[in-house]
């Protein structure tokens, strides 16, 4: 009864090491799935665009599976504190405030906040006396959503929607005068066929770290600096290798990862 026992117990340790073993083979990666052209689903629902191309690269490089799980923007940051998921890779900006809640890689891209309008519409974001009173729309949570309280405090009423596209829609309905977003999202909204000739930019880059923060990284949770480093060394490794640039080009026409 004795051996037996002891054969059951090391059945079970052996268990444990290899289901430990195959969860250090696999990381969840959590994104909110509507921030085109970094991630977005297409038509068979499937999670496609910069962020995802980049996050399946550095899980290449550092040998795990990746794992895709699309949640709400706002819960993106609680599912990594109820370990739902291992990393946000959804285009975070490393701001100060996050920073409380949670840890973050170096950046893996950066980019200015500008604003949209409606051609021949007056209003301005550079112009005080130009947004007093209009409406500006931005997605909820994000840094645009935080530099249009504080810039357009007490003049403009800011209005937060769940997705960039549907902000996008409300300026085209004109129930908006602005909408303010990463310049890399604006362009491509613009240059839309539809869009040509309709919407333009207006007030040129907002670069203040205050509002875009250091840049866009990796959310792991507090503490977990190992995982961390070895995404920063995935990062630097497609950076230098070419992979980086490969998937750049793909989206944009310029370097998006900044100076």
């Amino acid at each position: 009864m004795t051996k037996l026992t002891t054969l059951i117990a090391s059945a079970l340790i052996a268990l444990s090491l290899t289901t430990t073993a195959q969860a250090a083979d696999k990381l969840i990666l959590g994104n909110d799935g509507a921030y085109a052209p970094f991630h977005s689903k297409d038509k068979d629902g499937n999670l496609i665009g910069f962020d995802i191309e980049i996050g399946n690269a550095l899980c290449k490089v550092m040998e795990v599976e990746c794992e895709w799980v699309t949640t709400d923007w706002d819960s993106l940051i609680p599912a990594l504190d109820a370990k739902k998921i291992d990393a946000i890779l959804s285009s975070m900006s490393i701001t100060s405030e996050r920073k409380k809640k949670i840890d973050f890689t170096q950046k893996y891209y950066s980019t200015p906040i500008q604003c949209v309008r409606e051609v021949g519409k007056e209003a301005d974001p550079s112009d005080p006396e130009k947004v007093k009173g209009k409406k500006v729309g931005v997605q909820s949570g994000v840094v645009a959503d935080n530099f249009a309280r504080a810039k357009f405090k007490d003049l403009a009423e800011v209005i937060a929607y769940k997705t960039q596209e549907e902000a996008d829609l409300d300026l085209l309905a004109g129930r908006l005068d602005l909408v303010c977003a990463d310049s890399v999202v604006l362009v491509p909204f613009i240059k839309e066929e539809k869009n040509v000739g309709k919407i333009e930019l207006i007030g040129g880059d907002f670069t203040d770290v205050a509002f875009v923060g250091e840049g866009v990284g990796i959310g792991v949770r507090k503490g977990e600096t190992e995982l961390a480093e070895k995404f920063n060394q995935a990062i630097q490794k497609i950076r230098d290798d070419g992979t980086y640039a490969e998937i750049n080009k793909k989206y944009f026409d310029f370097d998006l990862y900044g100076n």
